[in-house]
């Protein structure tokens, strides 16, 4: 017998969030959030209000940290988003799944 699950992604809508702020650091770059009510599972639309320095080194694997919890931002296929792949842009369109551990950057508009 097949169980179905349905699972109802964004409900509230497709939430837009400024960063706080962004630490570059030895191993990675993180970009903060804050803390904000968000949908476990649902896309995240992150405005890049303030920008990674131009002097990060570009192949640097971007985090994010959001409600004090960090993790790695990857493409769909798991490759690791780096500082290059962010470079000038200004909003980026984010999946979070909680529960299985996925953050994945969908699109992204260079300013």
């Amino acid at each position: 017998m097949e169980v179905f699950v349905n699972v109802t992604t964004n409900a509230g809508g497709i939430a837009r969030i400024s960063n706080t702020n962004v630490n570059v650091g030895t191993e990675s770059v993180n970009i903060g959030l804050g803390f904000r009510r968000v949908q476990p599972i649902g896309y995240l639309t992150i405005r890049m209000a303030n920008a990674i320095p131009a002097d990060a080194t570009t192949t640097l694997p971007v985090t994010l940290t959001l409600n004090g919890v960090t993790r790695a931002l990857t493409l769909p296929n798991n490759t690791p988003v780096t500082v290059a792949d962010l470079e000038g842009v200004g909003v980026f369109l984010v999946y979070n799944d909680k529960f299985e551990g996925q953050l994945y950057l969908m699109s992204r508009t260079i300013d």
